[in-house]
């Protein structure tokens, strides 16, 4: 027995634009029913089961986005798409945001709108399974990977925001990954590393000739990301002759190739990122509003270390079993109980990214054995400690200064040999000196 066709939805009160997407989903195998009126909608909504519904944003008794929230609420599987007016992109925003997967304008490009309803049918088989990296168990990252799994079900613009070194790239990653576009590219760029004079050929490609140097065509980052994902991080450098061209590709969903006399369409979904506040940047003149409103449709912020340190012991032992395997280490590196107790207290400015330098410091000042909390090397801990320490403990004053500077300095050396298990290059590192110079101390004060 054959199997049943998926079901579409059409909602629309125009005859010839009703005819015009029935046919087109007919012809992709699709069964459809269709209807003039919210009101029909939900009838039909609450009798059949649907694998992708179509509506315009304008009908008789009221509007598309009315409609996306119905669906949100009662069919939250169903993948809904809205269609505008020419040129309306607040109204495609406000789609986006009241849960829609995506939009398509009128006059309807019937490429593009197959292009949406095979994507619209892949959500319906998809299924995120795993972290994907995102470890923690702490309230803020669950709240960010339920985020994650629905933003992979939509095509609205993201941008995420967090300090540096808290998985922003991560989390783009995340949603490329859960969504139906995991068998197309990622393609993650630096905005900030681009020289200005190569933007527009490195983010829409170039044609033979078009410049000196151009020997030939070039594809660019876009026509790159086709059908898949283009992360644009650190946004917020882009300079603003560039940001009107991509502000102009994101709405047209097509780019211009340098010295080419055509636009090429493009099916690219486009999560920015950036550690900056570009609310700022705006207020300074230096960052389009309207480039702004297009990216940050739905905004994400990643959580800094410090919102969530109860996940640190399991990060710490993830990142460890990492290092171990990097670095060909029989067993895994472990730390005693004061040095995670250490970590859980540090604010750690860097984030999670701080953490794995000080933890492949660490493994490396270790020789791969139990980690101390001298290892870590964080600030405060062990070198201050050692070099306090003797300087409190009470000293007579007499005459002979420069032996008493002597006593301390040894006894400071001879504390830092015996925290590194006698390492003279681990032990040159607590003390803050070089190994040469350490090895002239040592030999000038007569230590053994």
């Amino acid at each position: 027995m054959s199997k049943a066709p998926a079901q579409a939805l059409i909602v629309d009160d125009e005859a010839d634009i009703r005819e015009l997407l029935e046919i087109t989903l007919l012809r992709m195998g699709l069964g459809i029913r269709a209807a003039g009126t919210v009101r029909e909608a939900r009838a039909l909504l609450a009798e059949h089961h649907f694998e992708l519904c179509l509506t315009d944003m304008r009908l008789p008794d009221g509007n598309g986005i009315e409609l996306v929230s119905h669906i949100q609420k009662k069919h939250p599987g169903l993948p809904v798409a809205v269609i505008t007016a020419y040129g309306s992109a607040q109204a495609a925003v406000e789609s986006l945001k009241a849960g829609a997967f995506d939009f398509v304008s009128k006059p309807i490009d019937l490429t593009q709108l197959r292009k949406l309803v095979d994507t619209a049918l892949k959500l319906k088989r998809e299924s995120a399974a795993g972290d994907g990296g995102l470890l923690g168990n702490t309230p803020v990252i669950e709240a960010l990977r339920a985020l994650i799994d629905r933003l992979a079900r939509s095509q609205a613009p993201v941008h995420i925001t967090g300090e540096s070194g808290t998985g922003k790239e991560l989390v783009a990653r995340l949603i490329h990954t859960r969504s139906p576009r995991a068998d197309a590219p990622f393609v993650p760029v630096n905005c900030g590393a681009i020289p200005a004079e190569l933007m527009e050929s490195e983010f829409f490609g170039h044609l033979k000739g078009s410049f000196t140097g151009a020997t030939r065509d070039k594809a660019g980052l876009f026509q790159a990301a086709e059908g898949g994902t283009l992360f644009l991080d650190e946004v917020g450098d882009l300079p603003l002759h560039m940001q009107v061209k991509l502000l102009r590709a994101l709405q047209e969903r097509a780019v211009r190739p340098v010295g080419g006399e055509t636009e090429v369409a493009v099916n690219v979904r486009v999560i920015s990122a950036t550690h900056k506040d570009l609310s700022q940047l705006l207020a300074l003149g230096t960052f389009r509003q309207d480039l702004y409103y297009r990216l940050n449709v739905i905004e994400v912020r990643t959580p800094s270390l410090r919102e969530r340190r109860d996940d640190i012991p399991l990060l710490t032992q993830a990142i460890l079993v990492r290092l171990a395997r990097s670095n060909g280490l029989p067993v895994t590196p472990t730390l005693d109980a004061a040095a995670l107790a250490r970590l859980c207290e540090h604010p750690f400015p860097g984030n999670v990214r701080e953490l794995e330098n000080v933890l492949e410091r660490a493994v490396t000042l270790s020789d791969g054995g139990s980690i101390l909390a001298c290892d870590l090397q964080l600030r405060g801990d062990c070198v201050a400690r050692s070099v306090a320490a003797p300087a409190a403990a009470p000293a007579a004053i007499g005459n002979d200064l420069e032996g008493q500077m002597e006593d301390i300095e040894r006894r400071a050396i001879v504390e830092a040999l015996a925290t590194a298990r006698y390492n003279k290059t681990r032990a040159a590192a607590l003390l803050g000196m070089s190994f040469r110079s350490l090895r002239y101390r040592i030999k000038k004060l007569n230590i053994e």
